[in-house]
């Protein structure tokens, strides 16, 4: 079994916010699987689909990002999911906006969902895909991630939605290392550019 959770924030005011790049990421794989989040437990919206035999959790925290981790702990001890089956889908200021970077372990990177999970986990040491979502010094950082996105910026943002289920395919297919090297270290960066 698995656990894929996406990070974001609840209620449509933070819909199409920068810090809602994962939980559109993981929207966009659900309607590609014809799943809705329907189903609720722990502070959590989740639906699930079977892939080659084993069951899939698809998790949107609703208690904020900043809490998000507390909602993850409880998934996987409910389910006793190894913490080495939980996959986060983030965003990253640090990565350019229309780029993702898969990680298999690493620090927080100042990210509030990420610190509350590490807090509840106590491990940095699970898998992680970040979507880019730029950064902009002149903005105060709180306000930048929660601001609202242009209809151009937002094409960006949501470049990888369309291949959301061919991302996560190939992590159910294929080692985590193999996954790292289709999708980072191209063209000479370390993000995939389409």
């Amino acid at each position: 079994m698995k656990l894929i959770a996406a990070l974001g924030n609840p209620g449509q005011e933070y819909e199409n916010t920068r810090h809602n790049a994962g939980f559109r990421f993981i929207d966009a794989l659900a309607k590609e699987e014809g799943l809705a989040f329907n189903k609720s437990k722990f502070g959590g919206l989740y639906t699930e689909f079977n892939y080659k035999g084993e069951k899939i959790i698809l998790l949107k925290p609703q208690k904020y990002m900043n809490l998000s981790g507390e909602v993850i702990r409880d998934f996987l001890n409910f389910y006793k999911i190894p913490v080495e089956n939980l996959l986060v889908i983030t965003d990253d200021l640090d990565i350019p906006a229309g780029s993702i970077k898969i990680k298999m372990k690493g620090s927080s990177g100042g990210h509030n969902g990420l610190k509350n999970i590490e807090n509840h986990l106590k491990t940095n040491n699970y898998k992680r895909i970040k979507i880019g979502i730029s950064n902009n010094k002149n903005t105060d950082k709180n306000d930048y991630v929660i601001g609202k996105v242009s209809k151009e910026e937002l094409k960006l943002l949501n470049k990888y939605n369309s291949k959301a289920k061919e991302i996560i395919y190939d992590y159910l297919d294929y080692s985590f290392d193999n996954l790292m090297n289709k999708y980072n270290k191209k063209n000479g960066d370390n993000n995939e550019r389409l």
